[in-house]
């Protein structure tokens, strides 16, 4: 035989097998001596149309409606700008590393989540599936957030904001607000009962409500438009949600400042408790709220990543994307507590003009103030003298109370979520002058930061049906558009009276225990089955540069230990604190704890295990060989010779490696190494 190299030639397309699964080809020599392999390898895989477009994607993903409601509610409840610092921390003990495992995983074995886990090892297989179905039960509630805020951008352009007043009845001869609103206020009225129209109880459904189910088909009808195509479609939107509320933001941001009581909200914002840091629960804030802020777990980023060159630097990318996060929360939070600081600052001014008022109502109390004429600027100095010798005779006389004014008071009353956005935020709003404007932008601002972190959402469930075997021959457009319209139709759920009260379940069971469970065998996985210096290896050939102590010892230690004890503590919780959730009453103008009904857990515990059963029940299945081994991933599906389960992905990664930059003798000796130094699945139990 000629001592030629060996030519590598153009392997066969997967797609040509009638089962999927082929094999080497026999070798050809030609005259001269040539020798000839084909090998098979998968057809070629979308790519990002430029490095940006993956950088945004990321960004809409990473930044989305939790960096504007439930950041600032956590520091507002945690010590203030004390808890910046188990954040900043927990950053870097636990968001970072995960941030570069995932994105090095899916840019390595260029797949979506569910093929990345049968590659690195089949037993594993269910780590994928288990993303890939908490990403569905997210994707479900979630859109319903971005319906919300389609009807509240609706109602802005109305004027006056139908949620700045509240409408009136009339009983025989006289006109009366509603006794509802009375109670509660213009904002919550308009969100219990114009919006959601809740019901006082899980229990009782309330029937369908048609305008949300409009609302829910607009916002699914958006996402299926802009993800068809999968990143051909998706990369070109998140040049507007990912850039347009930074936008919003900075336009909040000078005129937030310049607001009456700005500086307040922002001292009270910045003013650091560092007693708070003894507390356990402020580090499991910070540690959960790391995890979420980055989208950590769902699958998104492995499917992001898949389309990225294998030349990509992600360890630069993951640095960069936890920075901006930081800054977009902590920049997202001034923003917020500017204007919260307005908001009691303007309630602070309407308590004291109601106890002055009703120090007027009444000619006896004139004497016993002693003269003093009461103003909002002489408040403070003289109402703790007067209010003694005034409160009983005015109790005594109207049998009703002065209020209590306190700007403080008004600033610790912490809010999260849909009360944040929806009622307390917007009852800033109507006191701007200009308020369709600011509400216009709000919102707007809510819809692109809920609709990019939808589109990765669903990009991690779509990418991982379409590598399936069985959808390979399916139109994307015609597969997502099949997954959304299922999605709309369990979605309907939400659109009942109860319907904020399951949004609520699943976001407490569905997409909170479910994916920190999967965060915490996805590093095990890694470290000690695929192999921590192996994944080591993997970074250094794609980045040029071998991981830092730091990255290592986050991988095989401490990012495992944190998301253990996270686990631990949030059982614990769970066991000592029976899952309660908020029922408005309209009679009282308020929402009270309740606890879940037995039918109600049995969901709640249904969603639990959803996010986490398929790991052990695929690992077990696989290992007494209930199921065979072969991957139904159809670009997997190759067989060779001498190999092992635990093979898979070094082997697939290390035909994916660029032609360009790694030359014919170069690969094979990669090639071969790998298969020789790698254990087989025995060996590492």
């Amino acid at each position: 035989m000629d001592s030629k190299r060996p030519h590598l030639a153009r392997p066969v397309n997967l797609e040509e097998a009638d089962d999927g699964v082929v094999e080497f080809s026999p070798l050809k020599q030609d005259e001269e001596g040539t020798v000839t392999l084909e090998v098979p390898v998968a057809e070629e895989r979308a790519a990002w149309g430029s490095k940006l477009q993956f950088m945004l994607s990321c960004i809409s993903l990473s930044v989305g409606l939790g960096n504007v409601w439930r950041f600032p509610y956590l520091m507002q409840k945690n010590g203030g700008g004390a808890f910046l610092i188990p954040y900043l921390i927990m950053m870097v003990i636990e968001g970072a590393p995960l941030f570069l495992l995932e994105l090095g995983l899916g840019q390595r074995l260029r797949q979506g989540s569910m093929g990345v886990w049968n590659l690195i090892s089949p037993w594993w297989w269910g780590i994928g599936i288990a993303s890939t179905i908490v990403s569905f039960l997210v994707g479900l509630y979630y859109n319903v957030i971005i319906a919300w805020c389609f009807y509240y951008l609706y109602n802005s352009v109305m004027n006056p904001l139908p949620f700045s007043y509240c409408p009136t009845e009339v009983v025989g001869n006289e006109t009366f607000e509603v006794e509802e609103c009375e109670l509660s206020s213009e904002t919550a009225y308009f969100w219990y009962r114009m919006t959601i129209d809740a019901s006082s109880t899980i229990n009782d459904t309330g029937g369908i409500k048609w305008w949300m189910v409009l609302c829910l088909g607009l916002a699914w009808l958006v996402v299926w438009l802009c993800i068809m195509k999968g990143i051909q479609s998706s990369g070109k939107v998140v040049y507007f949600t990912a850039l347009f509320p930074y936008m919003i933001l900075i336009i909040f941001f000078g005129r937030a400042i310049t607001l009456k009581g700005a500086g307040t909200g922002l001292a009270y914002m910045f003013t650091p408790d560092m007693s708070m840091l003894l507390n356990p629960d402020v580090w499991m804030d910070a540690a959960c709220q790391v995890f979420y802020s980055l989208g950590l777990a769902f699958g998104s980023l492995i499917a992001f990543a898949s389309y990225n060159p294998i030349k990509n630097n992600c360890k630069r990318d993951s640095i960069f994307m936890c920075c901006i996060t930081v800054f977009t929360a902590t920049f997202a939070t001034i923003d917020i507590f500017a204007v919260l600081g307005f908001k009691a600052v303007s309630n602070y001014e309407k308590c004291i003009e109601h106890n002055i008022r009703k120090l007027h109502s009444v000619p006896a109390l004139q004497n016993a103030t002693g003269g003093v004429n009461l103003t909002i600027e002489n408040y403070e100095d003289y109402w703790p003298s007067v209010y003694p010798k005034v409160s009983e005779l005015y109790q005594n006389t109207t049998h009703h109370h002065f209020k209590n004014c306190s700007v403080t008071a008004e600033l610790s009353q912490a809010a999260e979520g849909t009360g944040l956005a929806f009622i307390v935020f917007t009852q800033a709003i109507i006191e701007l002058p200009g308020s369709n404007f600011w509400s216009l932008c709000f919102f707007m601002m809510l819809l692109a930061l809920g609709l990019g972190s939808q589109f990765g959402t669903m990009e991690g469930v779509i990418t991982n049906l379409f590598d399936m075997k069985i959808f390979a021959r399916i139109r994307k457009e015609v597969l997502t558009g099949t997954v959304c319209l299922l999605s709309f139709l369990i979605g309907l759920i939400f659109c009942t009276g109860a319907g904020e009260y399951w949004v609520g379940m699943f976001d407490t069971f569905a997409g909170s225990m479910g994916l920190i469970i999967i965060a915490y065998f996805e590093t095990i996985v890694v470290a000690y089955v695929y192999g921590w210096l192996k994944f080591a290896d993997d970074i250094e050939n794609m980045v040029g540069e071998r991981p830092g102590l730091y990255w290592t010892l986050s991988w095989r230690f401490i990012s495992p230990i944190t998301i253990f004890t996270i686990v631990v503590a949030s059982v614990i919780y769970r066991i000592t604190n029976p899952a309660k959730y908020p029922a408005w009453q309209p009679h009282l103008g308020q929402a009270i704890k309740e606890e879940y009904p037995a039918w109600a857990l049995g969901v709640c515990v249904v969603l639990l295990m959803a996010g986490f059963l398929p790991i052990p029940l695929v690992y077990f299945m696989r290992r007494w060989q209930c199921i065979r081994l072969d991957s139904n991933i159809h670009q997997a599906s190759i067989k060779r010779v001498e190999t092992t389960m635990s093979t898979q992905g070094m082997i697939r990664a290390e035909e994916n490696l660029s032609r360009s930059d790694t030359s014919d003798s170069e690969w094979t000796r990669l090639f071969l190494d790998r298969i020789e130094s790698t254990p087989s699945l025995d060996d590492q139990f």
